[in-house]
């Protein structure tokens, strides 16, 4: 029996449960038009998630059967039960709009005459159905929280865009480019909308009224393109040339620039030395989450203790009067605003900042942590929970949480290369340590290797998103060897993607004005492609990367980074195991830069057994290592099963997507 004559069968002898399973396989598999429809009705009268019958009959619709039937259905089950509020919001919007001095049309249609209709589809989005061309289009969620193109390209001229749509976008234009009277020059932003019946169907969604009060848009329908840009002056009778340019507010930065770290060594410095500089930044180089949020508390701690605005000013010494004065008398004060606060404060913040420009700045934020640590929750069926307490700061951060408008891209580098990379750097810091201890130091920290770098980063799957988390539905990866390699494309790129202009200050590195600064010792400079060839055969056995490249072959093929380890054979714990007895580099130094932490230990160990010193060391040391390579096993028994890595609500994640490159203003072979 197929699927349809078991939920037949099942939906008689009164099984319901079974015949919605059966139903629903018909729904998603039975090439028979027929039967889909019968399950999608069914579906929809005897099931609890709506959405499998709404899709389907939209499919069935498009297809041509039974349309009568379907559209009746849908309009019946969906539309008119919320036909009200669509008409309510239409009418609210005409009346604002006709109202407005910044749209010259005023014809608007009445509501039965609209070209599209939509239908709701969840609590979020709508279904349109495009009358005139009898056709159901794709799901749209007017919110969505991604601002999809680069409108501040070119800030020479007011902002123009066409068919902006979303209601995200048009509050951000709203909430970012400055009002002409506050940048003393024409500045209004100038939405053309090619078809005038279309821009009045998106009434039903819209909601203009948060758009329209402080009259910074200007509304032009087909034809009337051609008055782009108004003279104000001559039309208007108003002089914005004439007016006092305005210092930037702390209410007029909404959006913020964040540069979220995938793992340490990626060339997260080289990209906020390209960011250094950029005129429509608030940028501050790479500083530690602590750091961030214990200044935040401060501030908040001398806004409580402070009497009046003039004792504030006077203790607040890291943050100029005119910002103190404007922080102390924000009614809604939010951790977001302290921020920036901070961010006016810092000389190095705001020194390339444009005054003039059109757009308020965005803020640029790069916190950093010593190391993400992941774990592995598996339930049932694979399905697999990521955990990571550095991220859950981040996503339980009011800084971020009260930024309206949120970019993120994150730096990859190639892992068995970016591995390397933190093996060195955490080996020469040990040396260091020693040396000085030496020459006679008693150090209060260590920088010691303590937990298992291999482990960590075949945990480490940041580079896989959330899709339902806030922080990441605007996001893109970018390659680190992209950005040495091929900086004009890939630099040019990701302005367009975090809204920005690309400026001569995107076309070199600097910090603070230094240009091609060395970041860390022995580090190279600028543009210079020496890092991404190497391979850090002193830090790193082909045991150890072949664990991680087999590991985190997804990621590889993801992102388009070949295998230099992993001979593409399939692996089994037997080859683990094999794998893992031959991770002596690491495990050497593991063992290396744990020795002055077993020091104290091993000689009262060796008081009280009579044991040597050497023999107690070489046993705890053996231990520790054991107890890695158990978790290694672990680790990748797990991995082996081909888990689905899943959000808490059992969501699935998806790649981060890759930063995609013009092949026209590539300057070498992208690197793979």
């Amino acid at each position: 029996m197929n699927a349809i004559d078991i939920a037949r069968k099942m939906a008689a002898l009164g099984q319901e449960k079974d015949a919605l399973r059966a139903y629903t396989l018909t729904v998603s598999q039975d090439p028979d038009p027929a039967n889909r429809l019968e399950a999608a009705v069914y579906l929809l009268q005897n099931g609890e998630d709506y959405r499998f019958s709404y899709t389907c009959f939209r499919n069935l619709y498009n297809e041509g059967f039974c349309k009568e039937e379907v559209l009746a259905i849908m309009t019946e089950a969906f539309y008119l039960p919320n036909e009200k509020d669509l008409r309510g919001r239409y009418e609210r919007n005409c009346k604002l709009l006709k109202k407005y001095p910044y749209l010259f049309r005023t014809d608007f249609p009445d509501f039965e005459d609209l070209p599209i209709r939509f239908y709701p589809y969840d609590d979020k989005g709508f279904i349109p159905f495009y009358v005139r061309e009898e056709r159901f289009g794709d799901y749209i969620n007017f919110k969505h929280p991604v601002v999809s193109r680069n409108f501040f390209k070119d800030l020479e001229n007011p902002i123009l865009a066409d068919d902006v749509y979303s209601q995200y976008e048009l509050e951000y234009l709203n909430d970012t480019v400055r009002r002409s009277e506050d940048a003393a020059r024409e500045n209004h932003i100038y939405l053309h909308y090619k078809d005038w019946g279309v821009f009045c169907a998106h009434l039903q969604c819209l909601n203009f009224r948060p758009l329209l009060e402080s009259k910074k848009i200007v509304l032009l329908m087909e034809e009337e393109i051609a008055r782009y840009p108004i003279d104000f002056k001559a039309e208007y009778g108003m002089d914005y040339e004439a007016m006092t340019l305005q210092p930037f507010r702390l209410e007029e930065i909404n959006r913020m620039i964040w540069c979220a770290q995938l793992s340490s060594h990626n060339g997260i410095d080289f990209f906020s030395e390209i960011m250094d500089g950029h005129p429509n930044l608030l940028y501050f180089p790479t500083v530690m989450m602590d750091y961030l949020e214990k200044s935040i508390q401060e501030t908040q701690e001398l806004l409580d203790k402070a009497k009046n605005l003039q004792d504030f000013i006077r203790v607040s010494k890291r943050i100029s009067p005119k910002v103190a004065e404007e922080l102390w008398r924000m009614k809604k004060r939010t951790e977001k605003d302290l921020l920036v606060a901070l961010f006016f404060a810092s000389d190095g913040t705001t020194v390339n900042l444009d005054p003039t420009a059109r757009v308020a700045p965005a803020l640029f934020l790069n916190p950093h942590f010593g190391n993400i640590e992941y774990t592995l929750t598996v339930r049932k069926r694979g399905e697999t929970v990521l955990n990571a307490p550095e991220y859950e700061r981040i996503q339980k951060s009011p800084v971020f949480r009260h930024f309206k408008y949120i970019k993120a891209f994150t730096p990859m580098r190639r892992f068995t290369a970016s591995y390397g990379g933190e093996m060195k750097f955490i080996y020469q810091n040990f040396l260091k340590e020693r040396k000085r201890e030496a020459e006679g130091e008693v150090l209060k920290t260590r920088q010691v290797m303590l937990s298992d770098p291999v482990s960590r980063r075949v945990l480490n799957r940041s580079f896989m998103i959330d899709w339902q988390d806030r922080l990441f539905q605007d996001s893109v990866l970018i390659r680190f060897e992209d950005g040495k390699l091929n900086p004009k494309a890939t630099f040019t790129a990701l302005a367009a993607f975090l809204d920005l202009p690309y400026t001569q200050s995107m076309t070199y590195c600097s910090r603070g004005g230094e240009v091609d600064p060395e970041s860390l010792p022995g580090n190279v400079r600028g543009f210079d492609a020496t890092a991404i060839y190497r391979t850090y055969d002193e830090y790193a056995n082909d045991a150890e990367r072949y664990y991680l490249e087999y590991f985190l072959r997804d990621a590889y093929e993801a992102y388009g980074y070949s295998f230099q380890y992993y001979d593409g054979k399939p692996v089994t714990m037997e080859k683990v195991e094999e794998l893992v007895r031959n991770f002596t580099t690491v495990n050497g130094y593991i063992k290396e830069t744990m020795v002055p932490w077993l020091e104290a230990q091993v000689k009262a160990a060796a008081a009280e057994s009579g044991m040597t010193e050497e023999k107690i060391r070489q046993d705890v040391l053996a231990d520790y290592i054991r107890q890695l390579d158990t978790l290694r096993h672990l680790n990748a028994k797990y991995l082996l099963k081909d888990l689905r890595f899943v959000n808490k609500n059992g969501q699935q994640l998806r790649m981060m997507p890759l930063l995609k490159l013009d092949p026209a203003l590539l300057q070498n072979p992208l690197y793979n």
